[in-house]
């Protein structure tokens, strides 16, 4: 089906209630893993203060989510992640289309989505539903914290930016911005209770959220605090590091070629340090050609502004314009901050490729700024100017670094307000072009074998803990597309970085390598490692990356990451290569790319995105039920509708940067994505295996590759008792309580005494990789149904609950 439907799988039948138990349980606590702590560089540190170890026993709550990224490898000892969702609870495909399992119950103001007793936060909330993930049906969100509400606005309103911060752009997405999905990531810490609720049934949802064992240190979310600094720093995602200067970092930098079969190390550090950042350019890689987009036009008399981000260090930038050349001849004069700095003139006219157009602006005009406006005016065209993407780059230090991307159009609400960008006489919108570059096939092969077959290899006191192909790693598996996320980054363009950005703390040593296991050899390449000395606590974990390959086995979820030990997950890059042929068929008792002889009684149009019919299920410290159970594969990536059937998009924790469809190395269909799980990650005590299923009866063929991000390095910890059942409701009915009035702040609550905590390192075993290793899924407990056989793709019902727009675009007849 199209959106999150058929489900197959034995923790489809799980019920709620033990959801409910785990939540509402003070004694149950998983380890996590986050922040570098002072202490001795050697030996174990004085107990700290009770702040401090409660904090550390918690990982940062709040807004510190986002400020504390140097603490990503912090362990996190006192909290568990778990998820409320719409999922069919009998194993079917009713994930949200009958909004049937969409509420936990009813309450007088209307659908109650997650509730929960106990301190805790919630992290991140993501809804779609009909038509095409516009939320305006869902009437109003409610969120009630420690009893009192926080937020009563129209959901559409809220995932649009028009409260105003803290919910804005990137911080908030709607349909739009998220290519079907609508998201709200401000992090809302409770000491007490918290419930979400909807004015109507949302359909398709999930609420993840976080528990603590008790509510030291926490204080109740403050709707009138706009975290601004937060704000700016998301809303930087993929040109600036995240974290704050660490002092003095050193840069190590090596330029090197590399035959094929061969390796090279390009950094040995000395700790007790951290590497800040790591960068790779690779110049014989060629950007993937093909590139969907959306964007605008403007007429006589018209033209455009924003602002744009640049480097106060600069000596110059050049300003870099992608336009569709179908239309001849476009000129428009180009101001920086009001100086004429020359024009766009785009030529001949060129149908189904995309154009660049690159301006070099003077240090002179720009020396000194941090932000510049750019102002195009409409000259002459054969119709009219249109514009689609800007990227800057400043110039520091005789190279060239992207210090701002504007990804224009209709599907980039969200990214047009927050650079103030504004059109005048506009003519055309376009929501949907895709266009090619003028790239060799030949180039285009040579460069995905070296960013699949050359892996960048991380060993720390010892020990290697990432070990994953170039391209994967920083954020893209199917090619050099460009990549935007809070932790690492793709430019592909001219002297273009790939950037990682994750904290990796080490005690002794690390060595960096580049191994090229491609068959072309690497020349001309430069890898640059940044790294500052710092104080290693001994709660401090490693980071890891640990990538997975090969074919999808039918049962068997596609594995993330399956590792004994405690650690925290973080996110990972998915590459999807869909193997369902354009002439497969299907039938209601068969998957819907099943071509076998004669078992084809009704046959269908093949659906090639099938594979995204599949949930995420992590299981943690060897749970036989999930802690996480979403409804589908893009839905994980909180988008929906299969990604609007195809758009990429582009946010600081969640994207979609690739989709191939039978090209540049795709045999059918080819999805690339990434989910950072920074405001939710997901800690683990003694083992989590996080994973999710591919197709709708988990047995959709297809070639998946994966580079899972995670800290670890702590001895298995043990796991309380669950505490006794909740009721079935874990918060009493309660009459409405007031809203907070806008720009008011709830009274503050009085933080209680800390936890402490601390162990010291040893380190988590992840299984062995590749799908013949994976471990099957658990058995479920006893009292759940049986998992059913494969599943169809279509129920016998669709035509009743499936729009018939949808049903013709998947190419689906009625009955």
């Amino acid at each position: 089906m199209l959106r999150n439907g058929d489900r197959r799988g034995p923790s489809h039948r799980r019920r709620r209630i033990p959801w409910r138990r785990f939540g509402a349980g003070a004694g149950v606590a998983a380890l996590a893993v986050g922040l570098i702590t002072a202490g001795p560089a050697h030996g174990q540190p004085a107990e700290p203060p009770g702040d401090v170890a409660a904090e550390r026993a918690r990982g940062p709550v709040g807004w510190e989510t986002y400020r504390d990224l140097d603490g990503l490898a912090r362990s996190r000892t006192g909290e568990e992640s778990l998820q409320f969702s719409s999922y069919d609870r009998t194993g079917g495909n009713d994930d949200g289309f009958n909004g049937t399992y969409s509420c936990l119950r009813q309450s007088g103001q209307g659908c109650v989505i997650a509730e929960h007793t106990g301190a805790g936060e919630i992290s991140s909330i993501w809804f779609t539903r009909e038509p095409l993930g516009d939320v305006t049906a869902t009437g109003n969100i409610i969120i009630e914290l420690d009893g009192r509400v926080v937020l009563d606005a129209p959901l559409v309103d809220v995932v649009s930016g028009r409260l105003g911060a803290p919910f804005a752009w990137p911080l908030v997405g709607n349909a739009d911005d998220t290519a079907g999905g609508a998201v709200i990531k401000v992090p809302m810490p409770y000491r007490e209770s918290m419930r979400v609720t909807v004015q109507n049934n949302p359909y398709f949802y999930h609420v993840g959220y976080r528990t603590f064992p008790d509510a030291s240190g926490v204080q109740t979310f403050d709707p009138g605090d706009p975290a601004r600094d937060v704000l700016d720093r998301l809303r930087a995602f993929g040109v600036s590091d995240p974290k704050p200067a660490a002092p003095g970092s050193v840069p190590v930098r090596r330029d090197f070629d590399l035959a094929p079969g061969a390796s090279t190390t390009v950094a040995e550090l000395t700790g007790p340090a951290a590497i800040d950042q790591l960068r790779v350019r690779l110049p014989q890689v060629v950007a993937s050609p093909q590139v969907v987009d959306d964007g605008y036009a403007y007429g006589p008399g018209g033209g455009s502004s924003f602002r744009m981000r640049v480097d106060p260090a600069n000596d110059g930038i050049r300003l870099i314009r992608r336009f569709d050349p179908q239309v001849a001849n476009q000129v428009a004069d180009v101001r920086v901050d009001g100086v004429h700095v020359g024009q766009w003139r785009s030529g001949a006219a060129a149908p189904g490729r995309w154009g660049v157009e690159i301006i070099e602006v003077p240090g002179t005009i720009t020396a000194g700024k941090s932000e510049v406006t750019i102002d195009n005016r409409f000259v002459s065209a054969a119709v009219d100017v249109n514009e689609f993407r800007y990227d800057v780059h400043s110039r520091v230090g005789g190279e060239w670094e992207r210090t701002d991307v504007l990804d224009l159009g209709p599907s980039h609400p969200g990214e047009q307000a927050a650079h103030g960008y504004r059109i005048d006489n506009r003519v055309f919108e376009r929501t949907k072009l895709v266009g090619r570059y003028p790239t060799a096939q030949r180039d285009v092969t040579a460069s995905d074998a070296v960013l699949e077959g050359a892996r960048l290899r991380i060993s720390f006191d010892g020990r290697t803990t990432v070990d994953a192909p170039i391209g994967e790693f920083f954020g893209s598996g199917l090619g050099e597309h460009d990549v935007r996320s809070l932790m690492s980054s793709i430019d592909p363009g001219m002297d273009g970085w790939y950037t990682s950005w994750w904290p990796m703390p080490f005690r002794q040593g690390a060595t960096v390598e580049i191994v090229n296991g491609s068959d072309v050899p690497i020349q001309g390449a430069t890898v640059e490692v940044t790294s500052a000395p710092t104080q290693v606590g001994p709660d401090t974990g490693y980071f890891h990356a640990t990538h997975h390959h090969g074919r999808t086995v039918p049962g068997q979820d596609w594995n993330f990451l399956d590792a004994t030990g405690a650690g925290t997950f973080y996110g990972v890059t998915h590459s999807m290569r869909g193997l369902i042929p354009p002439n497969a068929t299907a039938q209601t008792s068969q998957p819907l790319s099943d071509e076998r002889p004669g078992a084809l009684a009704q046959p269908r149009a093949a659906n090639q995105r099938n594979y995204l019919e599949g949930d995420e299920r992590f299981y943690v410290d060897g749970a036989s039920e999930p802690a996480w159970h979403g409804t589908g594969t893009e839905d994980f990536y909180e988008s929906g509708w299969y990604f609007r059937f195809g758009t990429t998009f582009s946010m600081p924790l969640i994207g979609n940067p690739s989709h191939e469809m039978a090209n540049d190395g795709c045999q059918y269909d080819c999805t690339g994505t990434y989910r950072l799980l920074v405001n939710d990650a997901v800690p683990f005590r003694t083992a989590l295996r996080a994973g999710i299923e591919h197709g709708p009866g988990n047995d959709e063929p297809g070639i998946y590759s994966s580079t899972a991000y995670w800290y670890g390095g702590f001895p298995a910890q043990r796991v309380p008792d669950p505490a006794p059942p909740a009721p079935e409701s874990p918060i009493p009915p309660q009459a409405p309580s007031e809203p907070v009035p806008s720009g008011q702040v709830p009274p503050e609550q009085r933080p209680s005494e800390p936890v402490p905590s601390g162990q010291v390192p040893s380190e988590p075993v992840p299984s062995e990789q590749g799908s013949s290793t994976e471990r099957p899924a658990a058995e479920p407990q006893s009292g759940t149904a049986p998992t059913p056989g494969p599943g169809p793709q279509v129920p016998e019902d669709a035509d009743r609950w499936m729009p018939e727009a949808i049903r013709e675009q998947l190419g689906w007849r009625d009955r």
